[in-house]
């Protein structure tokens, strides 16, 4: 991505990658994000404009699924382009309106600092933010990116169920087939020896062997 103000190549964060650490004003006041969600899993996430409609209904839907994001150890935190005294009025208003207060800090990202360095700008404007999703893991590691254009808002649930997961293959050592929900089987790791292969192929040692390659087993 090209920095309009430097003409430098931003990098664009990627999968299996360190985080960016930053430090920015937010809500909840300034807030290192390495120290924020310290031994935590964490989820940031950009959205466009504040007072703006698919905006208030995302804000609305993380807020009501905050407590399902902490049973699982993740902590959120919201970032738009805007200054902190526009999201402070625009969390009473949804408090107002909609009667939901915001329980995650949001960072007011006015000069596009943190934004450039999670590539959260993209071509459909260069004055807002995309609908951009991070999930990093305890370890400081990027391990899910989303992005959603503009006009089309996220689905809280799939976020969900991403952090589900990625938290079951961590613990399992397993991966999670197409339409994965907890309590789904999973795919044992196809072999990588001809013992292992062996080992897939069991008769009754697996509940569901389609192939050696194939093999889902219930945790």
């Amino acid at each position: 991505m090209i920095d309009q103000e430097t003409t430098s190549i931003v990098p664009m964060p990627r999968i299996g990658e360190k985080m960016p650490n930053f430090t920015a004003t937010t809500t909840h006041g300034e807030l290192n994000f390495s120290k924020f969600k310290k031994d935590s899993w964490a989820i940031l996430f950009s959205h466009p404009a504040d007072f703006t409609p698919v905006c208030t209904t995302e804000f609305v839907g993380f807020a009501q699924k905050n407590e399902a994001f902490k049973k699982r150890n993740v902590k959120l935190m919201g970032l738009s382009i805007d200054s902190i005294h526009a999201h402070v009025a625009w969390e009473q208003n949804i408090k107002e309106k909609l009667g939901v207060e915001i329980p995650f800090p949001i960072i007011a990202d006015l000069d596009m600092g943190v934004a450039k360095k999670y590539g959260m700008i993209h071509g459909e404007s260069t004055t807002a933010a995309i609908r951009a999703v991070f999930i990093i893991d305890p370890m400081d590691v990027i391990r899910l990116i989303l992005y959603y254009p503009l006009n089309i808002g996220r689905n809280m649930d799939e976020i969900i169920r991403t952090v589900d997961a990625l938290q079951t293959v961590d613990k399992n050592g397993v991966a999670c087939p197409a339409n994965w929900m907890p309590g789904d089987k999973v795919i044992v790791p196809p072999p990588k020896t001809t013992e292992e292969v062996k080992d897939r192929l069991t008769p009754g040692k697996y509940e569901d062997i389609v192939d050696f390659y194939l093999v889902k087993k219930s945790i």
